[in-house]
């Protein structure tokens, strides 16, 4: 029997399977910053999960023995340093990534490029060496690139699977779930818009025309709605002046990620979410659409279905972004030491 704390977190999840063995070991790593404590705390707090290995390169001591006095079953341990990394990264079934360097005002998720691809490199080098065969879920920024980038690094370790390897884009699907039920009065937790492309700027593609309930905007107001859908990152990054970036609502759509994954790891059957991987869906070799998720990852790519004339203009305008994005990332994990 769950404790009454313990049950929020399943909510996060849509309709948890408890039946299955929930014996999820999961690993975060970066798990000391903004994303990471609160990411791992909804974690510790979900049923899903038996095993929480904590990573970064400072301060795990603590967050661990923080989160290890919380009452749910979830086995709490905290790594520290480079030294310690292949210990953290044994037996888990699936690794979070969200480490890295927050944006800030005036920065594009690009500008994150040189310190975050080199965090990324290192540590999908590490997972590929010490749980080959885990799901790994990227959050670090650029994402467009930091996912051609573990893919290539698990290529080099001759491991990769592309089944495996996501760039969680969720918290795209949260906000436009979220803006869309602001405008229409209706109840966010039953709406569901598919979000596909990229995860920034105008590579962000919200399918307002798939949204179930099915909704209606004007032409300007779904032309502001989507620019607001792409542009969130950056309300937050203003608002918090300095202070950081999306850190909360990301932790959220990273733990909502993580769990649906769990439970079709489990056997659930007709989990779908949404996520940036290896695809044949466009001519970009990198894209984001709606995929129904099994016991070994992407179980089949439910690809793009039936969009809209505008919706069709922005996945054209996406592309050179998107690709330039991706030959980015891949360039440099070709030339990564």
């Amino acid at each position: 029997m769950l404790s009454r704390l313990a049950r929020p977190a399943a909510g996060l999840c849509r309709g948890l399977a408890t039946t299955a063995q929930n014996n999820a070991k999961v690993a975060v790593l970066g798990a000391s910053g903004g994303i990471g404590q609160p990411l791992s705390l909804l974690l510790k707090n979900s049923p899903l999960v038996s095993r929480l290995s904590l990573y970064d390169i400072a301060h795990t001591p603590g967050v661990a023995a923080d989160l290890s006095h919380i009452e749910t079953r979830a086995n709490v341990k905290g790594f520290l340093g480079p030294e310690q990394l292949p210990e953290c990264l044994k037996g888990c079934n699936v690794v979070v990534i969200p480490a890295g360097v927050p944006r800030k005002p005036g920065m594009t998720r690009d500008d994150l490029f040189n310190t975050n691809a080199s965090i990324v490199a290192t540590l999908t080098t590490a997972c590929a060496k010490h749980c080959p065969e885990a799901m790994i879920c990227i959050i670090s920024n650029p994402v467009n690139s930091t996912i051609p980038i573990t893919s290539e690094v698990f290529k080099k370790h001759g491991v990769y699977n592309p089944n495996r390897i996501f760039g969680v884009t969720t918290l795209d699907i949260v906000r436009a779930n979220t803006f869309v039920a602001e405008l229409k009065g209706l109840d966010p937790a039953r709406v569901s818009v598919p979000v596909i492309g990229g995860h920034a700027g105008k590579t962000i593609i919200p399918l307002i025309s798939q949204c179930t309930p099915k909704v209606d905007f004007p032409q300007d107001q779904l032309e502001k709605l989507t620019g607001r859908i792409q542009e969130a990152g950056t309300e937050v990054v203003k608002a918090k002046a300095g202070a950081g970036s999306a850190t909360l609502s990301m932790a959220y759509a990273g733990a909502r990620f993580v769990f649906s994954l769990v439970d079709a790891m489990n056997g659930k059957e007709g989990v779908i979410e949404c996520a940036f991987v290896r695809s044949e869906e466009t001519e970009s070799p990198y894209f984001s659409t709606p995929l129904l998720l099994g016991k070994n990852g992407i179980e089949k790519n439910l690809g793009i279905g039936k969009i809209s004339p505008f919706e069709e203009k922005m996945v054209a305008e996406a592309m050179s972004e998107l690709k330039a994005s991706i030959k980015k990332g891949e360039e440099f994990a070709k030339n990564f030491k």
